[in-house]
């Protein structure tokens, strides 16, 4: 009776070659099936997955459209102390060593030789090149002054000869031993400097090279004082004594009228040039440092501070 059964009801299927059953297995006349499927059972799960996708991308769409509501194309959501970068803005010095050497903050060359220090030169100009939007341009510019700020919507340019001697046509200073190191403050949305320009109120660990300057503007010409103004020194006393002389153009700090940074097209932040005039064939350590009532000094942080080593063959 088992053996009748199985006579009736099953029968093992037609032994195939390898390549014939693969092309059963992609097209079965017999059952109408491709790749082991009728076409009313691939349409309903082509029907299920676009449904399924398009029920995905339409959640995560709506995320996104909820986000952005939240945010302004022309400021960010949190700023100074309740963002990321807080509000002690960060000084940065170029021209900066080859991207090989990406952790170095040497400067280092041979002013006899135009093919050793040519990098340098052509690095600062460069960075002069992009910083000051040199082939944009001028959108919203106004030329400023501490009498005269900028208005509403409006942002100050910068006037590149303010920066003489340290310009391209004397190779910033390369071919002789008076490098011209430029130094820019980190840009931080809605940041107000809060100015030292009382000398009664200075703090005692700045420089007495600074505390005299502005001793001096207030004296002499003291609506000149609303500067983040800008020292750098020898970090050891060999260092100190190695630097013969320093300049600063086109005055001592970043003037206030440049803040707060409120991303208007064509705003071009301050920068200062600063030529160095050192001992040769001596590695000398340089700290420059920002200085306002709001900028608290952490070298390990990187804020307010920038180090950086300079050596002049």
């Amino acid at each position: 009776m088992a053996d009748k059964k199985i006579g009736e009801y099953y029968s093992p299927p037609p032994k195939m070659g390898k390549w014939e059953g693969f092309r059963k297995f992609i097209w079965n006349s017999e059952t109408s099936q491709c790749l082991g499927r009728t076409g009313s059972s691939w349409a309903k799960i082509l029907l299920f997955y676009i449904i399924f996708y398009a029920a995905l991308t339409g959640f995560f769409a709506a995320i996104f459209a909820v986000f952005y509501q939240t945010l302004e194309g022309d400021k960010p959501k949190w700023m100074l102390e309740n963002g990321l970068i807080g509000s002690n803005p960060g000084l940065g010095f170029r021209p900066m060593p080859p991207e090989a050497n990406v952790e170095s903050t040497l400067v280092w060359y041979q002013s006899s030789k135009e093919d050793n220090y040519k990098y340098w030169v052509d690095e600062t100009a460069r960075f002069l090149k992009y910083h000051t939007y040199e082939e944009l341009p001028n959108r919203n510019h106004v030329n400023c002054s501490f009498e005269h700020p900028p208005p509403e919507g409006k942002v100050c340019g910068i006037d590149m000869l303010g920066f003489a001697p340290c310009t391209l046509d004397n190779k910033f200073g390369y071919n002789v031993a008076r490098p011209c190191i430029f130094l820019k403050l980190n840009k931080i949305y809605n940041w107000i400097p809060e100015i030292y320009n009382d000398s009664k109120s200075l703090p005692e660990h700045m420089p007495e090279e600074l505390k005299n300057h502005i001793k001096e503007k207030q004296s002499l010409r003291p609506n000149e004082t609303g500067v983040v103004w800008v020292s750098c020194e020898g970090e050891n006393p060999a260092d100190v004594e190695n630097i013969k002389a320093r300049d600063y153009y086109p005055r001592m700090g970043f003037p206030h009228f440049y803040f707060p940074f409120k991303n208007i097209e064509g705003y071009i932040p301050p920068i200062v040039a600063v030529q160095f005039t050192v001992e040769t064939g001596v590695l000398i350590n340089i700290e420059c440092k920002a200085w306002a009532r709001n900028i608290i000094h952490d070298r390990s942080e990187r804020r307010g501070s920038v180090h950086f080593e300079l050596m002049v063959d």
